[in-house]
């Protein structure tokens, strides 16, 4: 049919098994965090507040996963993409709803396409971008 077009989006049970990944990593770690899987248009797929995980981590994670899915980089690469350059520091946080410019957030891709993102919040953005990067490493297999 002509004016649509196809795109690969993450399944129900791929990102399952990206919480599952990241909510072990979690655990190594001995924090609760808040861990949020969106599909490609920045939607949630699945998401997963651990028992005593900050309420505001849920809000920060599905920002952080809505932006790197709906920009293609990593949440901490948008600090290293703004930083030099004036005018996106000033006005891309406060001019982009739900930006999120700090480590937490990466894109999950498919045959060069994005088809999704996982956000990670409740800890400090370092512990954050440790325990989302599990659940990348889990999908990527």
């Amino acid at each position: 049919m002509s004016g649509t077009f196809k795109k690969a989006s993450i399944t129900a049970e791929a990102a399952q098994a990206v919480i599952a990944a990241s909510v072990a990593k979690a655990v190594e770690h001995g924090g609760a965090f808040v861990i949020v899987v969106v599909d490609e248009s920045g939607v949630v797929k699945a998401s997963l507040r651990m028992d005593g995980a900050p309420l505001v981590s849920v809000q920060v994670a599905t920002d952080k996963a809505y932006t790197a899915a709906g920009f293609g980089i990593s949440t901490d690469g948008w600090f290293d993409f703004i930083d030099g350059d004036a005018p996106l520091r000033l006005g891309a946080p406060t001019g982009i709803d739900r930006l999120v410019a700090f480590g937490g957030g990466y894109p999950l891709t498919a045959d060069d396409a994005i088809v999704g993102a996982v956000g990670v919040s409740g800890g400090h953005y370092s512990d954050d971008m440790e325990i989302a990067k599990a659940g990348v490493e889990a999908f990527a297999k």
